[in-house]
């Protein structure tokens, strides 16, 4: 017997019905999904290159396995309470009929769309060098299949991300987004855009409501929201805002405890223990154990 998936989350359908430009911070990590839940975020982007990175240490270059990230993305839709999530499937995994199993795999995880993309397999980093992409049609077969996939009354989205502009140009990407459109795909996410021109450029030309990279340190500029809304996105993603804060913050602590012997110092700021404690769920903990404490022992 065949089990309907649940429905995921609804902000993100929430905010593209009623036009809402959304922002959709990357979480690396289960602690930085708690943290931009309770920042007030109620959607986030699972990123294959910062859930590789922080999960294996190693680059997004299609070293992380399907039944990896499934699992990671998993826990991270359970650990986000609630958000709606943005998972990123790289290229589906494989043939066509890995696409379909990586569809439903994350459909049964809860996330609230599916991000496939058009490279080759195995893929690499969106702003890094070398990368290829299958044919147009290889593509447009994904996403056919992946819509045929999905099984829930209100399934995940699927979002269409093209790589081709590095390898083909600007115009390819852009017919490409056409044709991906034309095939179902519920957003266009046109990877690796450069300074504010292009973004304009691209934004008015697409057919579907579209997605923006903000990625920290990419070959993307990073603008306000209210620009690229302005703009004619439907919203933007932040995948490495999160995993560089934590890394810079790290890197300063364990440097002064490398110098002087101590965390102490004026000029090094830990989050709270307590509050640490309050995030990952002792809150609870406590209040069951006071509620059960007469039968203890």
């Amino acid at each position: 017997m065949t089990t309907t998936p649940a429905s995921p989350p609804p902000a993100l359908r929430d905010a593209l019905a009623a036009g809402e430009f959304f922002v959709a911070p990357g979480m690396h990590d289960m602690i930085a999904a708690k943290l931009a839940r309770r920042a007030g975020f109620e959607i986030g982007f699972a990123s294959g290159y910062w859930l590789t990175a922080s999960a294996h240490g190693l680059p997004d270059v299609g070293l992380a396995t399907y039944t990896q990230m499934l699992e990671r993305v998993s826990t991270l839709v359970r650990a986000s309470e609630g958000m709606a999530i943005i998972a990123d499937a790289d290229t589906g995994y494989g043939g066509l009929l890995n696409v379909r199993h990586t569809v439903r795999g994350y459909e049964e995880a809860g996330v609230a769309a599916i991000q496939l993309e058009d490279q080759e397999f195995p893929k690499r980093c969106g702003h890094s060098e070398g990368k290829k992409v299958v044919p147009q049609e290889e593509m447009v077969a994904r996403l056919t299949v992946a819509r045929e996939a999905l099984r829930g009354e209100t399934p995940p989205l699927i979002i269409a991300r093209s790589d081709a502009k590095a390898p083909e140009g600007l115009d390819s990407m852009l017919r490409r987004l056409e044709s991906y459109a034309k095939a179902g795909a519920d957003l266009l996410f046109p990877e690796a855009l450069g300074d504010e021109e292009e973004m304009r450029f691209v934004a008015e030309r697409l057919p579907a409501p579209a997605i923006v990279n903000m990625a920290d340190g990419g070959n993307t500029r990073i603008l306000p929201a209210a620009t690229l809304a302005e703009m004619g996105f439907a919203g933007a993603l932040f995948p490495a805002t999160t995993a560089l804060a934590s890394a810079a913050a790290s890197i300063h602590a364990l440097r002064r405890l490398k110098e002087t012997g101590t965390s102490i110092h004026e000029d090094v700021e830990l989050f709270s223990f307590a509050e640490m404690c309050s995030l990952i769920g002792f809150d609870e903990v406590y209040e069951l154990d006071r509620q059960w404490a007469g039968l203890a022992g």
